[in-house]
């Protein structure tokens, strides 16, 4: 009688393991070349805005290729969207220190890693975790994927950080492009589609007419415009925050370290977000994370900058960094459904990359006019403030009858 569910179980933690395992090797991978901005910058002479650039581009892209990513992914399996992914971020990565220019960094940088970063992003995994896991897990399951790109961060930082003392720039970011190719056997594990999955039993809406559908719906827009927010705060702090603590007189170190202790306590913070799901209002708890944001960079924008208060703002920062993710991915499956999960969700990441591509660039552009990142610091308070009253309105209880299907 208890066979089925020796077998279930490690399938489940197999489906978990895969999709945290392969969000850690992307997402470490991005989330670390902030790390890189100064010696890109050393090496090839081009500027901080300008390379910034690049890293706003990459923001940009990444959420442009999570919608048609997501729509592949729906129809004929994540598999192959996710093969494709992890190949494209390895190869990246490897061409980045054999460009000298802006427009060669934006083809590495920002089209194939962070191109490859959004086929195996988040709005594939956590459709294909949907998919496969049981609906009462779907929560904790969600943050457990979620923590996995927070471990990445956390281990690939000071990993790139020491490989560059020892070898070089160029030797760290080979060295991740290699890493990252441990992800590829997820894409077996994950393959299938909710298409393939309902077969005749249901008839979830066609492409189109879910995007006609979520786009008419106010909470859906509300929803997206509070991602736009952290998208901006997240690709900020992800590109400009070693340059944050050089501004500081800091060493380089602390930068690599407040990098890996973000993702360190995004860990926790996924974790409980992924246990708070079931027991409370997803969009109070959106509302919660975005003010405790404004506050945290309140208090450190007006705190002495010592490397105490640097890495306690980013525990701050790693309990709130990408805990807004398994909320805002279970409204989406919530409002709409399984079956178009992957696209809907990539829209709404395509929002948050418009606001990543804004605080990516706009980070350097207000560094190179003012010598320092205040104006950015202000915008960042005044966005969270605002994404924290946006989600209020939100109609959670709303679920249109035709767009649900069956788990």
């Amino acid at each position: 009688m208890n066979d089925p569910i020796r077998r279930a179980a490690p399938a489940v933690a197999l489906v978990l393991l895969a999709a945290a395992g392969t969000f850690a090797l992307t997402m470490g991978a991005r989330q670390s070349m902030g790390l890189f901005l100064g010696p890109i910058n050393s090496a090839t002479g081009l500027g901080i805005a300008s390379i910034s650039l690049a890293f706003a581009f990459g923001q940009l892209w990444w959420g442009l290729t999570q919608p048609f990513a997501g729509m592949v992914a729906d129809r004929i399996g994540a598999g192959r969207v996710l093969l494709a992914g992890v190949l494209l971020v390895a190869l990246g990565t490897a061409l980045i220190p054999f460009m000298t220019s802006t427009a060669g960094l934006v083809l590495a940088i920002g089209v194939l890693a962070a191109g490859g970063a959004g086929m195996a992003g988040p709005s594939v995994l956590m459709s294909a975790t949907m998919r496969l896991v049981p609906l009462e897990k779907r929560g904790l399951a969600t943050g457990i994927v979620n923590a996995g790109g927070s471990f990445g961060q956390f281990v690939f930082a000071p990993i790139a950080q020491g490989i560059t003392a020892v070898a070089g720039w160029a030797a760290s970011l080979q060295s991740l492009a290699l890493i990252t190719l441990l992800a590829l056997p997820a894409a077996w594990v994950l393959r299938g589609s909710h298409a393939a999955a309902a077969g005749a039993t249901a008839k979830p809406l066609s492409t189109g007419e879910a995007i006609r559908q979520a786009f008419a719906d106010r909470s859906y827009r509300l929803l997206a415009a509070g991602f736009f927010v952290c998208g901006f705060h997240v690709a900020f702090l992800a590109t400009h925050l070693p340059g944050v603590v050089a501004s500081c007189q800091l060493p380089p170190a602390v930068g690599a370290w407040a990098l890996a202790v973000i993702g360190l306590f995004n860990i926790v913070g996924s974790f409980a977000m992924g246990w708070a799901v079931g027991r409370w209002r997803m969009k109070s708890l959106l509302s919660l994370v975005y003010a405790t944001r404004a506050l945290a960079v309140l208090a450190f924008l007006l705190a002495p900058k010592t490397e105490a208060v640097v890495l306690l703002f980013a525990a701050v920062m790693g309990l709130t960094f990408l805990s807004t993710v398994p909320p805002t991915a279970g409204l989406v499956a919530k409002f709409f459904g399984p079956a178009n999960m992957a696209t809907l969700f990539g829209f709404v990441m395509l929002a948050h990359q418009v606001g990543g591509f804004l605080g990516a660039w706009l980070g350097g552009k207000a560094f190179e006019a003012s010598g320092n990142y205040d104006w950015m610091w202000i915008a960042d308070i005044l966005l969270a403030a605002g994404a924290a009253l946006v989600h209020l309105p939100i109609r959670e209880n709303a679920l249109p009858p035709r767009a649900a299907v069956a788990a």
